[in-house]
């Protein structure tokens, strides 16, 4: 598959880039994709939600009234989890909700992302660029000329670029990632996948490796 390429401001260079069909062009496997969006996001959880039980609850442990009598059920201590105040049943504790997914699946997973997205015609090749000031602006004016300030937009770079992450960092539509950290969630949720022209052959690297 071929996708032209174009500079910062929208206009064609007049070169393109062929994607290999081992990875844009493959059986798309949805289960893959299920598998690695859940354990992506159920790894994203923090898990320290906490509540305390009738075991932690301060307060007295004299027994409320007598225990025959009354006419009422029987009580034996205020931290009784059906008394207001008392602790919880089965409340939650830290946990770690991370679920692990094996690797060929994960690879399986982006390959089928990235099909659908080259199927989808969601993919843009933009020639490589770099910023010299940390300035959001810049790169809401670029968006603007490629079309793409309403979109969501994962825009993926060859390498480290410092003062481009910061300035997106304030977008709320934009993310800005390296190739090898690029995952199955990013590239489903994206309206639009930005790969720059460097980084093409880098995406195709790391499934041939």
């Amino acid at each position: 598959m071929e996708v032209s390429v174009v500079n910062i401001k929208g206009e064609d260079t007049g070169r393109k880039v062929n994607l290999s069909d081992n990875i844009f062009g493959i059986e798309a496997n949805d289960h893959a994709i299920y598998l690695d969006v859940k354990g992506f996001l159920a790894n994203q959880r923090q898990g320290t939600h906490k509540s305390k039980e009738r075991a932690e609850i301060t307060g007295s442990t004299k027994k409320l009234k007598r225990q025959k009598g009354t006419g009422t059920a029987r009580a034996g201590s205020i931290k009784s989890p059906v008394l207001r105040g008392g602790g919880r049943v089965f409340g939650p504790k830290p946990r770690d909700y991370g679920i692990k997914v094996n690797r060929k699946v994960k690879d399986l997973a982006r390959k089928s992302a990235l099909t659908y997205k080259a199927k989808e015609n969601g993919i843009a090749i933009v020639e490589d660029f770099q910023l010299d000031t940390i300035k959001t602006k810049t790169v809401v004016e670029i968006l603007g000329k490629l079309d793409l300030n309403n979109k969501k937009v994962v825009l993926v770079l060859p390498g480290q670029d410092k003062n481009l992450y910061l300035s997106a960092r304030n977008l709320k539509k934009a993310k800005v990632t390296v190739f090898d950290s690029l995952n199955t969630y990013d590239v489903m949720n994206a309206d639009k996948l930005v790969l720059l022209e460097g980084s093409v052959e880098k995406v195709e690297g790391l499934f041939n490796s």
